[in-house]
């Protein structure tokens, strides 16, 4: 139990501080509300009304997010590679080489469809 309680000891620190920091902003905050401040904020462009079963919503938000989240996972499998580089030899080598040219090729798919065009 010894050898945790470091961690509990900074675990316990960063928590007392998280809602401190918290309470201290709620305590001596400013308390004037108004009407605009209880507005939602649209990037200075003022709210519309949205339709009762929530509108159409572009599908390229999604796309760009979805293959963000695939090139960044793709890019997560470097970092064990080169961490253990010496130690794979040529066979890391080639292989990492067939993962990127993989990635690449999806890249360039990708490119071209235009997935990467923001209209």
């Amino acid at each position: 139990m010894n050898a945790y309680a470091p961690i509990l000891v900074l675990g316990a620190l960063a928590a007392a501080f998280a809602i401190g920091s918290v309470a201290m902003a709620a305590l001596t905050g400013p308390k004037r509300y108004n009407r605009a401040k209880l507005d939602a904020y649209e990037c200075g462009i003022e709210p519309t009304p949205q339709p009762v079963g929530g509108g159409r919503f572009p599908i390229k938000y999604y796309l760009t997010a979805m293959l963000f989240i695939v090139f960044d996972i793709e890019i997560v499998f470097l970092y064990p590679w080169a961490v253990s580089f010496d130690s794979l030899g040529i066979f890391g080598l080639v292989e990492m080489v067939l993962f990127i040219a993989t990635v690449f090729v999806a890249y360039a798919y990708v490119w071209r469809r235009g997935g990467l065009e923001w209209d």
